[in-house]
Parts: structure tokens; C-alpha cells; sequence
């Protein structure tokens, strides 16, 4: 008997249900309705559920315009196994015609097991446009301010609605919050994101001198609040002035091995003379899958030009073994043919160690273009992912004219 039954059957012994076990449940097409426990807190997303080519199960996972394929779904007796994309993480439930009912389970933190449940054939997030109320518009750019014990962050609000339902995300100087859906009722407001690895709810009330005051729960046990104000010319640090070269430092330096086991270092033959962008990610984070989702079809079509793209991954257990299977998944999934070395842990000042010439570590992902004449000439700190929109196109824009400069720098010129 294998570990998913045997954990099945003990969930079931848990919660007192019976398996069916007259006949095998069948995992209906269509969209269904979930909900995860986090906090005391009901986080909703949905999910579509089609059949694939070879008679097995595709499912989508939906947050606002984003559709996240997770192909890997097994169905055992009673029970449904969903492989959540690229994450080490799993949902785990038992059907019973309509419903789901099961755990969230993140493989890498032991323990971590929360509730969830699902309900075939509804389509709202929060609450039911027939349901709805007259409701306040949320619509608009917003300064924000995340607080958590003393500390605070900026951020920028960017909703969209209509009628009652609720899109948008936040920008923060470290990267986005990616597709929020959710719905306003009366002057409330609620979002939600569920991406196979992070749960992000967001709750706000829209006062009567037109400021927002919320919550985010994030996980098992994050909460902050928030406060934000309509303004149409909120801005955020430099992404490029957060994370640079100390002191006497123009190069990048390093030899990690990729997940083969080959070392790979910038003073390999295959680099000389051509610009390199190096991509600090991991595997765990979904704004890095985003970049990388850019950046792997980037590459694909510009390698002949000159230019390679380096990943560098810090993944969350310091086991090679893990590590690297980690991101062959990753590789696989996202189609990536630039190379991937295993450069650390994603604990941030142990891995801004593995690169003593930086300052820090600030976020995941983090880009750096070199020249070709093997000098650092710019860094970026985060992401502004396809959730941002406008912002996004910017970003593509902007890393496009940064890349076609290095390839057209003279540097006969600077002899």
C-alpha cells in the first residue's frame, strides 16, 4: 500500500468518514469553488478541471486572468492526488460526488498541513454577483503601507472592478503580490491568491474620507495591517539602487555546481566576450517563476545574438540531492535551456555570503546584466510580474533596451 493511501485512509479515520469503496469516484469536469484554512481565516480560489489527451486529469488553477496548469494529478480509489506545478507541495482529498475535502500540504516544512475543501460547480470567489449589494468602488492607484510589529513597507495598490468582482495586486520594492481576485460588498473589499506554494488574503474597508484600512493573512501564522490612499502618482524606490557591487568590486564571481554535479563558473570559454544576465531565484517563489516564464522564450529567441542567461538557484533545504531535483522540475515545466547552478539556501544572509561582492541579498528574484567585457553594469531587485500590467510591460521594455546597449557597446572605445 503506498504512503498517499495509507495517509488517506487516516485522514478519513480522522474525520470519521468512510471511504466508498463499491465504486471508484470519478473527478468532475468543470470549474469548482476551494477553500483553504489559514488563521482562523477562509481563503477562497477556484479551480477548473478538464481531461487531457490521454484520458487523465489537467487542472487549472484560476486567479484572476492567470490559468496555472498543474498536470500531474492522480486519482487513487476515493481519493485525488494534485501535484501543485513546480512546488514541493501536494493537495490530498477524498471526493464524494460534489466535494473535496482534504489537507494543503507543504512537503519541505514538516508539519505544515491545513484544511481544505472544494465544491463543484460554483463559480464566485467571495460572495455571488446575485448576492451582491450596492457596493463602493475600489477601482484606482493606491500609496500603501504594510505594518507588522513596528516595522513598516511601502507598497502600491492597483485594483480594477467590475461591478462587484475585484482584480488587481500590489507592488512592493521586492516584487509583486501577482493575480489578486476577490469581491467588494458594501464598502468591504476581499482578495485572495492561491498559486500552489503561497496564500495570500487580503481584507480592506473603504472609510469615509476615502482611505482603506485592512488586513493580510499570509500562511500559517503571518498577519500585518494596512492602510492605503488613492494616488495616482505612487511611486516605490529604484529597483536598481536596492542591491549593488561593494566597494571595489566590478565583476561577478563564483563556481557552483549545476544539477548534474558540473561546476559552473563565468570564467567558463562559453561566456567570454558576451553579455550575461544572471538570475538569482529559486524554485519555492512564485515571482521568480514569473520572471523566468519572461525570461526562458527571451533567451530561446536572443541567444544567437551574443547574450546567456545564468540561473542561480537558492533552494530551501541545504541537500544537493533535494536541490537538484528541485530544479530539474523547474526546468522541465518551464522549458528553461540556460543553464541552472546550485548556489545555496534561501536563507537571504547566507546567501548574499555566497556572493561577498554584493551588498545583500535583498529579494528573490534579483537580475544582474554584465557587459561584455565581464563588468556588472546593472542590477535589479525584484520583479514586476504579468499581475501588474502596465507595469510589466514596462519592466520587458526596459530589460530589452538594457540588453541591446551591452551588445552594441564599443569597447575598442575604451582602450
Amino acid at each position: 500500500m503506498n504512503r498517499f493511501f495509507t495517509g488517506a485512509l487516516l485522514f478519513l479515520a480522522l474525520t470519521g468518514c468512510k471511504p466508498e469503496t463499491d465504486a471508484v469516484n470519478r473527478l468532475k469536469t468543470g470549474i469548482w469553488r476551494a477553500v483553504i484554512e489559514i488563521q482562523c481565516q477562509e481563503l477562497p480560489f477556484n479551480f477548473e478541471v478538464s481531461r487531457d489527451q490521454e484520458g487523465g486529469y489537467d487542472v487549472y488553477l484560476l486567479n484572476a486572468e492567470e490559468r496555472l496548469l498543474l498536470d500531474e494529478v492522480e486519482l487513487t480509489e476515493d481519493s485525488v492526488r494534485m501535484a501543485l506545478h513546480i512546488f514541493d507541495a501536494d493537495i490530498k482529498a477524498r471526493i464524494s460526488g460534489d466535494s473535496l475535502q482534504g489537507l494543503f500540504i507543504k512537503n519541505f516544512a514538516e508539519g505544515y498541513r491545513l484544511p481544505f475543501k472544494a465544491a463543484y460547480g460554483q463559480e464566485f470567489r467571495f460572495t455571488t454577483q446575485e448576492n451582491a449589494e450596492k457596493v463602493a468602488d475600489f477601482s484606482g492607484k493606491y500609496d500603501v503601507t504594510f505594518m507588522h510589529e513596528g516595522d513598516t513597507t511601502k507598497a502600491i495598490g492597483i485594483f480594477h472592478q467590475t461591478e462587484n468582482r475585484v482584480t488587481g495586486t500590489f507592488m512592493t520594492p521586492t516584487g509583486d503580490y501577482r493575480f489578486l481576485e476577490g469581491n467588494a460588498k458594501g464598502r468591504s473589499m476581499r482578495l485572495s491568491t492561491f498559486d500552489g506554494n503561497y496564500l495570500y488574503l487580503f481584507s480592506a474597508v473603504l472609510r469615509e474620507d476615502e482611505k482603506l484600512e485592512g488586513e493580510f493573512y499570509s500562511g500559517k501564522t503571518w498577519r500585518e495591517t494596512w492602510v492605503g490612499k488613492r494616488n495616482e502618482n505612487a511611486s516605490l524606490p529604484d529597483a536598481g539602487s536596492l542591491t549593488y557591487l561593494k566597494e571595489g568590486y566590478e565583476r561577478i564571481t563564483f563556481a557552483f555546481p549545476d544539477a548534474d554535479g558540473k561546476m559552473v563558473s563565468l570564467e567558463d570559454e562559453m561566456y567570454q566576450g558576451k553579455v550575461i544576465i544572471l538570475q538569482l531565484l529559486g524554485s519555492w517563489c512564485p515571482n521568480c517563476m514569473d520572471e523566468t516564464r519572461f525570461l526562458s522564450p527571451w533567451y530561446d529567441e536572443n541567444k544567437h545574438r551574443g547574450v546567456e542567461v545564468v540561473g542561480l538557484a537558492y533552494e530551501r533545504k541545504d541537500d544537493f540531492d533535494y536541490a537538484s531535483a528541485r530544479v530539474r522540475k523547474m526546468a522541465d515545466k518551464l522549458d528553461i535551456k540556460y543553464r541552472i547552478v546550485i548556489a545555496g539556501t534561501d536563507d537571504k544572509e547566507k546567501a548574499a555570503a555566497s556572493l561577498p561582492m554584493l551588498n545583500a541579498i535583498v529579494a528573490f528574484p534579483t537580475t544582474i546584466f554584465i557587459g561584455k567585457d565581464g563588468k556588472v553594469k546593472k542590477l535589479h531587485t525584484g520583479f514586476n510580474g504579468p499581475g501588474t500590467g502596465q507595469y510589466f510591460e514596462q519592466f520587458k521594455e526596459d530589460f530589452n533596451e538594457t540588453v541591446n546597449a551591452l551588445l552594441n557597446e564599443d569597447l575598442t572605445a575604451e582602450r
